[in-house]
């Protein structure tokens, strides 16, 4: 197995990207989470958007791409509120890692993440689907704890998680 690497995504690699995010999704809806990542959510101008803000990242496993996620500086205007719970911390700033895909094969692609995003920021959170219990799975065991519910601006709910 190559080493896995990070690097900023460059709009020239969204046609790498896209089949990362197909294969999240295939993912998700083989283990049940039949909702989240659907009709076409992240779409390229959701990559690009990422990428304009400074935020957009690949993981490579040699010269491939074999993941993406997006590391962004607060705020996140979803998290403003929160349902069930509260923030551990609500006054420093953080990052939020959205867009977290890969392809199956690939392993180690989490702690990857989360050790490079954790390198550069104390204060991380993140939000995930009810239905998505991989990830929740993963997010609790890199040390997040769960805070409550945030909603998204279409209204959906996901659980939100920090770790300072």
């Amino acid at each position: 197995m190559n080493k896995l690497t990070i690097r900023e995504a460059r709009a020239a690699d969204i046609p790498a990207i896209l089949p990362v995010l197909e294969a999240a999704r295939g993912i998700m809806v083989a283990s049940g989470n039949t909702s989240q990542w659907q009709a076409g959510y992240p779409a390229a101008g959701d990559i690009l958007r990422d990428i304009a803000r400074g935020g957009g990242f690949v993981v490579l496993e040699g010269e491939r791409i074999v993941a993406y996620f997006a590391f962004l500086p607060s705020p996140e205007p979803t998290y403003s509120v929160i349902y069930g719970g509260r923030w551990l911390d609500d006054t420093r700033p953080y990052h939020v890692i959205h867009r977290l895909a890969s392809y199956p094969e690939v392993h180690g692609i989490f702690r990857t993440v989360l050790d490079w995003c954790s390198a550069r920021e104390e204060n991380l959170r993140i939000d995930t689907h009810r239905d998505n219990h991989i990830m929740q799975h993963c997010i609790l065991g890199y040390g997040f704890r769960y805070c409550g519910i945030i909603l998204l601006l279409n209204g959906d709910e996901r659980l939100a998680y920090q770790k300072l």
